[in-house]
């Protein structure tokens, strides 16, 4: 308050004019001192309302509502549309990427996504993160929301935000709560989970500047080999799928978040049409259609779904009665381009010709985005497609953006994320669902539960009792690379458990390398816990029979390392699957194994938890594991054995 008071000074200090003993001059007089009052008292009032609404966005911050589209934003849709140039009509259905690294404004690297923006009029921008091999390199959410804001005042029309935020905003976003995938979900078996899962989501994007979450995934994940779903799904079972997949979307929704079922019509070995029905039911905003041929529903060889006009007119639309906006998956994708020879113009202005021909509304990530905006305006402009069919994808697309108040507001207040992203109320029920996710597959009853040494013995302890091998535990962390961060939460819960663990780190490069000294250590060891984070991505290559395949399971010197403790140590090994729980398909003679579909810090403490037995596992398998374990099985978890006493009493009277 004390700079108002500074600002009052004026008021307050300025003389009044001197009194006129004329009837006109006592009339100025009395005025002045009446507006001078008023004027003051004004200003207070406008102060205190000021520091009112300033206090109350501190305390009480501003959720969006459900998804609807009322009287005022049609009418915006109509007055948009009508003023739309047919170039801006084409440009509001493509959609870019862009990244959330901390950049200047004035940079050349945001210059030239402004300049897309504003060159290509772009209706859609989509958050992605850079790479470093299989490490997202992941940003705040304050450099999130303020990147969006500036996209947005640099856009002429205010610009639909998307993400790929299948775990949460944690897919693409650092410090926020650590959702496990989908499957974890299927493994809890609880639709409730589903729907405040998508309620937190959507309260957390929007806070950030993102409407439109392109999630749920809707494939049925039946081929334990799919190497590009696997723990995306939340199970094999179609009607499990379906209603985990229509809670999330009525979460979503509820509370303002835009939604894409996908990978229409199934990202696997078999059409599973139901799940993409019972989204529709919940009022699904968008479909994302796949790059996946699919001889059931159309023939043609050199047919994918994108491209297809029986899957996606005949089939989505008129056969499911979806009237929604349809996405492509990305055109950066070989699964579409590659059906485009060079030499016969650029493959991503056909591709997306086609899509559009096919009856998709959005085209997501065209590689040649300038191709793809001139290959469909000049295809309308030859009469190839109708203006009728932009004018109605065009229609949906800003009813979408009317829907969630863009309308009227396109920005987010940068003071409200620290409030409304990572509450601790959330982060607590992400760790409850990696909790009630864990599955006890296999138990020999030799491993679990882990007994607890908090206090490392000291070197003196361990020369006067004379402590000979095998009274330690080892941990082995296998990941698709040492250099992320992968593995370090685990690590560090469970030597707060046990202060005595001895780990090792391994990947494919340093595996062979490690391996006679892992072998080693493994044969002192009282225990062994290897745990495998192997999660899906397309690009990953394995060794599988002797052939080089896209596979989710771990590569061969990592397998080979795992194979050879298990045929020396497999009675005092604990296996756990911190993401693809099919990893035990290779190695069948595993006695103890747990699964938590998910390599999420908080999946992480959950096994740990499991290891010790400080929870009972509520999980059952979501999908079949072949020659391993049924859909729905599950094993009760073992206690925590009781305390001993002190570390140095066990150490000195050994048995």
């Amino acid at each position: 308050m004390e700079a108002f008071g500074e600002l009052l000074k004026p008021l307050i200090s300025a003389p009044l004019p001197i009194e006129r003993k004329t009837k006109t001059g006592r009339f100025w007089y009395c005025f002045s001192c009446m507006y001078k009052l008023t004027t003051t008292l004004l200003f207070l009032l406008l102060s205190v309302s000021v520091f009112a609404d300033d206090k109350s966005k501190k305390t009480q911050p501003v959720q969006p509502g459900p998804i609807q589209l009322n009287k005022d934003g049609r009418r915006w849709v109509e007055k948009t549309l009508k003023n739309l140039s047919l170039e801006e009509k084409v440009g509001q259905m493509i959609n870019i990427r862009y990244f959330t690294d901390f950049q200047n404004f004035d940079s050349d690297n945001y210059k030239q996504i402004r300049d897309q923006v504003q060159k290509y009029h772009i209706g859609s921008m989509v958050l992605t993160v850079h790479v470093d091999g299989p490490i997202l390199l992941k940003n705040p959410p304050l450099e999130v929301a303020a990147v969006a804001n500036q996209l947005q005042r640099d856009s002429t029309l205010p610009l639909l935000m998307a993400a790929d935020f299948e775990r949460g905003l944690d897919s693409r976003v650092r410090a926020v709560p650590a959702f496990p995938d989908a499957m974890a979900f299927g493994a809890a078996g609880n639709t409730e989970y589903a729907e405040r899962f998508g309620a937190i989501t959507a309260q957390e994007s929007r806070s950030i500047g993102i409407h439109w979450n392109l999630f749920p995934v809707a494939d049925v994940n039946i081929n334990p080999a799919n190497p590009i779903i696997n723990t995306r799904s939340f199970g094999e079972s179609p009607e499990e799928v379906s209603n985990l997949v229509a809670a999330f979307i009525i979460g979503s929704r509820e509370h303002g978040m835009l939604t894409a079922a996908k990978h229409f019509p199934g990202h696997g070995d078999t059409v599973e049409l139901p799940p993409f029905q019972k989204a529709i039911d919940a009022n699904v905003d968008s479909i994302l259609v796949a790059h996946v041929a699919v001889p059931a529903l159309d023939p043609d060889p050199n047919k994918v779904a994108t491209i297809s006009h029986k899957v996606i007119t005949d089939i989505l639309k008129n056969r499911l009665k979806f009237n929604g906006v349809v996405v492509t998956d990305a055109l950066d994708m070989r699964g579409l381009t590659s059906l485009y020879p060079p030499g016969e113009g650029s493959p991503t202005a056909r591709a997306a010709v086609d899509s559009v021909k096919a009856g998709n509304d959005v085209i997501l990530w065209p590689t040649d985005l300038d191709g793809a905006f001139n290959g469909i305006l000049d295809a309308v402009k030859r009469g190839e497609i109708p203006v009728a069919q932009i004018d109605a994808s065009v229609k949906k697309i800003l009813e979408m953006k009317a829907s969630v108040g863009l309308d009227k507001n396109r920005f987010v207040d940068l003071q409200q994320v620290s409030y409304l992203v990572s509450k601790p109320e959330d982060m607590q029920f992400a760790q409850q669902v990696a909790d009630e996710a864990v599955t006890l597959v296999r138990n020999n009853g030799q491993v679990l539960p882990v007994q607890k040494l908090q206090a490392r013995p000291t070197e003196a302890e361990i020369f006067q009792a004379n402590v000979k091998p095998g009274k330690h535990v080892v941990g082995i962390i296998i990941t698709d690379t040492v250099r992320g961060d992968w593995g370090h939460a685990f690590e560090a819960a469970f030597k707060e458990r046990r202060a005595d663990a001895v780990f090792f780190h391994i990947d494919n490069s340093v595996a062979a390398v490690l391996t006679p000294a892992v072998l080693q250590a493994v044969k002192d060891a009282e225990k062994v816990v290897v745990a495998a984070y192997v999660v899906p991505t397309p690009a990953k290559q394995v060794m599988v029979d002797g052939k080089l395949v896209n596979s989710v399971g771990l590569e061969q010197g990592s397998g080979e390392l795992l194979r050879q403790i298990l045929d020396i140590a497999a009675a005092k090994t604990a296996v756990i699957a911190l993401g693809n729980p099919y990893v035990a398909q290779n190695f069948p003679n595993v006695q103890t194994y747990i699964c938590t579909y998910s390599n999420a810090t908080s999946s992480e403490l959950s096994a740990v938890k499991a290891l010790f037995g400080e929870l009972q596992a509520h999980g059952k398998l979501p999908v079949t594991l072949p020659g391993i374990a049924e859909r729905g099985f599950s094993l009760p978890l073992p206690s925590a054995p009781v305390q001993p006493q002190s570390a140095a009493m066990n150490m000195a009277n050994p048995k």
